[in-house]
């Protein structure tokens, strides 16, 4: 089954009266083309953002010739583990574009492809430099994390990964035997590609919330309580507070955004701050107000995952970390309902 909208019963989003009374509807589209509707009290949208990536252009729409190339262009992680997806990408020259974890993860996938199949590996970065993209090392607070960074970092040291920085793609093109040729802003381009991996982040579907009033930051479309709080330019994942249904909460009443689609077009996500943000919005809707209000994270501040904001400046590639430097030990951060005694 699919939910293909949320609205209130009754009325569209144009309609005042009766938006605090009326239950939302959940309209479902079943496989075999049923369709129902599901009435709630409140609507918690944890459906991620992993169905809607971002495109390969360097300007956040479709390169020109990208939607003419989706033959050769994936966006996701492969599975090299497929038989069929290996044979895909082995012996050939595959471009993966983008510097978060999972670009890192697609670097290190395709590296045993270089040592055994000849497959050649360019790395396109939007940003400038490497810079501090391979995170927190040994110091990382989460280990696996620390531990992807390392191998990526030994892939390209061994030369098995060729690095193509400052490279904000505007066209992909086809040459005379059908390889893609990726042409840049500034006219620079990397030519004979068989396979491009585009990892450069997701974004949220609001198409099937058209309906109900939500209330979105202009830049990040992150609720607008809660978008200064991660913005990419400032924060990393470390140093994003602590939130919860309070700055998660919208003009329409009891309907949240939580996990990453919380989080808007911010790539600075980590799954124990969902966790925390459901917990706050389940006491709110129990009338927990004070438990709603307490919200207590153990952040895991070393290690890297900024977004292209926060990096796109030479200074900040240079540091270690910015205006977000870690402490030595993770920090217990609570916030607390202000008490109403006097």
């Amino acid at each position: 089954a699919e939910v293909v909208g949320v609205a209130r019963r009754g009325r569209d989003r144009v309609v005042d009266h009766g938006r605090d009374t009326e239950p939302l509807t959940v309209h479902v589209r079943h496989a075999d083309g049923r369709e129902e509707l599901i009435t709630a009290r409140a609507v918690i949208d944890a459906s991620g953002t992993w169905t809607n990536p971002n495109p390969l252009g360097g300007d956040g729409l479709p390169a020109l010739g990208e939607r003419a190339a989706t033959d050769r262009i994936t966006y996701q992680v492969p599975d090299l583990h497929d038989p069929m997806l290996r044979e895909r990408f082995a012996g050939k020259h595959v471009a993966v574009a983008g510097s978060g974890h999972s670009a890192l993860t697609a670097l290190v996938a395709l590296t045993d492809l270089a040592r055994t199949e000849g497959t050649r590996i360019s790395w396109i970065l939007r940003r400038g430099s490497v810079g501090n993209t391979f995170g927190g090392g040994e110091a990382d607070q989460l280990p696996a994390r620390g531990a992807l960074g390392l191998r990526a970092k030994a892939a390209v040291d061994a030369g098995l990964v060729q690095v193509v920085a400052g490279f904000r793609t505007e066209a992909v093109e086809r040459d005379e035997h059908g390889l893609l040729v990726l042409r840049s802003l500034d006219g620079r381009t990397v030519q004979a590609v068989d396979e491009v991996v585009v990892v450069t982040g997701f974004r949220p579907d609001l198409s099937w919330l058209s309906e109900v009033r939500l209330e979105l930051d202009a830049t990040l479309q992150a609720p607008v309580a809660l978008a200064p709080l991660i913005d990419p330019n400032v924060h990393s994942c470390g140093t994003v507070y602590p939130h919860g249904a309070k700055e998660l909460a919208h003009p329409e009443p009891n309907v949240y955004l939580a996990g990453m689609k919380s989080y808007g077009r911010a790539p600075t996500f980590l799954a124990m701050t969902g966790y925390e943000q459901v917990r706050s919005i389940a006491a709110a809707l129990a009338g927990d107000h004070e438990a709603a209000g307490r919200v207590e994270l153990v952040l895991a501040e070393t290690g890297v995952c900024g977004g292209a904001g926060l990096f796109d400046e030479p200074a900040a590639d240079a540091s270690s970390g910015g205006c977000c430097g870690a402490p030595a030990e993770p920090e217990l951060i609570s916030l607390a309902a202000p008490s109403t005694d006097r």
